[in-house]
Order: C-alpha cells, then sequence, then structure tokens
C-alpha cells in the first residue's frame, strides 16, 4: 500500500473510533447506570486490531466511498457487533476467559451480570449507529440493516455460531462459518452496500477471509503467546472443540490458510480499486499468524 492510500486508511480507521467513542459516550450520559457504563467502555476500548471494521471501510474505498460518514457507520457498527460476541464468549457459560485484549474480560472486571447486560447493550447499540449514521441514505441504510441482523442473528449469524456450542453435536463448517464468517462476510458486504455498490458478489471475499480468519486462529489457540494475543490459549483442546492444527498439522493448516487468502483475493469483484484491495489483503493477511510462522512472501 502507497503512503497516500495507508494516511486514507488511517483517517477513516481514526473515523470509526470518533464514531465508536460517540456512541459509548451516549450511553454514559446522565442517569445511566454507571457499571453499565463502564462494563460497556471496557468492552469497546481500547480495541485490538479491528481488522473487520478496516475490512469494510477497504471494501468502501475499493468501491470509491472509503471515507463517507455512511462507511464510518457500517463499519463501526460491525465492530460493536464483534465486541458484543466477544463479551458473550468469554462468560462462564461458554470459555469463562480471564482475559481479552490484554486486561480482564468484561465478566471478571464487572461481574456476569453487568457482562450479560453489557454484550446486550452493544448489540443494540450497533443498530442505533447504523440508524444515526446512515440516516442521510435511507436506500443504503435498508441494506445495511438487512445484511448486519444477518451477521448476528439466526440462522447463520454469529448467535447461531456460539449456540452450535450447545449442540450434543457439531456440525463444524456451520459453526466456522457462523461464528466467525459471518461478522466478514457481514463487513465486505457491507462496505459495498455503504457505497451504493450491489452486495451479494462480495460474499464470496468475506466467506473465504472469514475462513482463513478461523484457521489462523486455531494456529494461534495453539502455537500463540498469551502476552501477544491479549487471551489465553490451548481453549480448544480444554473444551474439546475442532481445530485445523489437530486435523491438518501445523504445515497444512498454514498451507490451507494461504490457499483460502489467495482465493478470496481473486474472489474480489470488479470495481474502481480492485487491483489495490487485492494486494491489501495477501499483505495483511500476514498479520494473521504469530511472526515466528509467517512465512518469507
Amino acid at each position: 500500500m502507497d503512503t497516500a492510500s495507508r494516511e486514507g486508511a488511517m483517517q477513516a480507521v481514526m473515523h470509526v473510533e470518533g464514531t465508536l467513542e460517540a456512541a459509548v459516550r451516549r450511553g454514559e450520559a446522565p442517569g445511566h447506570p454507571p457499571g453499565l457504563a463502564a462494563a460497556i467502555r471496557h468492552a469497546v476500548f481500547p480495541g485490538g486490531a479491528r481488522i473487520r471494521p478496516q475490512l469494510c471501510l477497504a471494501v468502501a474505498g475499493a468501491c470509491g466511498e472509503g471515507g463517507s460518514p455512511v462507511a464510518a457507520t457500517a463499519a463501526a457498527s460491525i465492530e460493536l457487533l464483534h465486541c458484543a460476541s466477544l463479551v458473550h464468549d468469554d462468560l462462564p457459560c461458554f470459555d469463562d476467559a480471564d482475559l481479552r485484549r490484554g486486561k480482564a474480560s468484561v465478566h471478571k472486571a464487572f461481574g456476569e451480570r453487568l457482562a450479560v447486560l453489557a454484550g446486550d447493550a452493544l448489540i443494540v447499540m450497533a443498530f442505533e449507529v447504523l440508524g444515526r449514521g446512515a440516516a442521510t441514505h435511507p436506500e443504503r441504510l435498508v441494506e445495511l440493516l438487512r445484511i448486519v441482523g444477518a451477521a448476528v442473528g439466526t440462522p447463520h449469524g454469529i448467535s447461531a455460531g456460539q449456540a452450535w456450542e450447545c449442540e450434543p453435536a457439531l456440525d463444524l463448517v456451520q459453526y466456522q462459518r457462523a461464528k466467525t464468517g459471518a461478522l466478514f462476510s457481514g463487513a465486505t458486504m457491507a462496505g459495498a452496500a455503504a457505497a451504493g455498490f450491489e452486495t451479494a458478489p462480495w460474499r464470496a471475499l468475506g466467506d473465504g477471509l472469514g475462513e482463513a480468519y478461523q484457521v489462523a486462529d486455531d494456529i494461534r489457540d495453539v502455537f500463540g503467546n498469551p502476552d501477544d494475543l491479549g487471551k489465553p490459549v490451548g481453549q480448544d483442546a480444554a473444551h474439546a472443540r475442532p481445530n485445523a492444527v489437530h486435523a491438518l498439522g501445523l504445515d497444512g493448516a498454514v498451507d490451507r490458510l494461504e490457499a483460502l487468502v489467495a482465493a478470496a483475493a481473486e474472489s474480489i469483484p470488479i470495481c474502481p480499486g480492485r487491483k489495490a484491495l487485492r494486494l491489501r489483503i495477501i499483505e495483511e493477511a500476514q498479520q494473521f499468524l504469530p511472526k515466528k510462522l509467517r512465512r518469507a512472501a
């Protein structure tokens, strides 16, 4: 990515951070329950890599509107849903994780009851952000609401993905597509919708990157450092969940990751910024892996 593109991407991400800050601050108005407000802020800031909102912005940018308020709104909404999923995923009834993003998980810091409520509030906040930020483009807002709703709900959204962990027999493909892939495909399709482009052709990019990220997460769960990741490792083995490294071995898992990223990059539809987006995805996908496992290009 050239310097101008990097600066544009940084400005767009800063716009998303500002949108997130404004949304969280509205929940801190006079008369709010202070514990809930603090738990919500703890869940959102400081953020992680913000991979999903950056992907949303990158697609909107490739379609010619990466810096638009609607694109920032869509990206912020996707990130709020991701934050909500992390809060719920860490709960004692699921992973019972002590750490998230290098600090205490929300239920460890604020208690289980406030963690449940904070996750719920973040989901509602995501739709409020969409309603506020995309109201000037109602034709785009309708499509964005459909995309974001599908990404978080059922039958194939992140709620369904989490629910697969409650089933006596887990459908691995459906589980991974819903729990991890849904927000990736939601991000790519929302980026296109924010720019006024047809959304369906962008699903393949999100599906491919979501599956690649799941494989990378499996690798990090086995070989990652909790201090670097900011969360516990070994969770798949502890909870008897499927893992690509256990199934394919390390080399096989890395091969699978690289093949998925390459296929995803090739799936990018025709758009003004297709070439630049393709190169950016291949370059940034390297960051999915721990440094010691990254292969030379």
